[in-house]
């Protein structure tokens, strides 16, 4: 279970070092193999690969006729790069995702319980505004009588 929300710097090679404790922990699930990929939302997901097979069966599911089914495959599929740990517990993210994402010095590693997310600092900012800001926040009819 990957939980709480880490600010990391990324070198000039676009390396990012995996706090310890999400490290040990993608070791034991993938030995350290993950995969990395773009969200609809202009950040990234970074899964355990055992974690992303699944997911991509799903998607790859859907059909290519349908334009929304299709763009999803593009998007989540088309950009997955599969990447691994290196010897100091560092992940490379490649350019294009990089870009995508708007990833610069400053981002965001948020754990989601089976994945992350991984988000340039100025666009994490961006979506606590929003969540903060919403005074009538509609919950999911799934979430309907849930307490905290």
């Amino acid at each position: 279970m990957f939980r709480g929300a880490t600010a990391l710097n990324m070198d000039a090679k676009g390396r990012l070092a995996v706090p310890a404790k999400h490290r040990d922990a993608l070791h034991v699930q993938s030995e350290g193999r993950l995969v990395l990929t773009a969200h609809p939302h202009r950040c990234l997901l970074l899964y355990p690969q055992p974690a992303w097979e699944p997911i991509q069966t799903k998607v790859m599911s859907l059909s290519s006729f349908d334009r929304q089914s299709s763009a999803l495959q593009r998007l989540l599929v088309g950009f997955a790069e599969d990447i691994d740990l290196d010897s100091a517990g560092r992940m490379l993210i490649s350019p294009v995702l990089r870009e995508f994402a708007g990833l610069e010095k400053q981002v965001m590693l948020v754990g989601q319980g089976s994945h992350f997310e991984l988000w340039g600092m100025e666009a994490w900012q961006g979506q606590l505004q929003q969540v903060m800001a919403a005074e009538n926040l509609e919950l999911p009819a799934e979430l309907e009588g849930f307490s905290l």
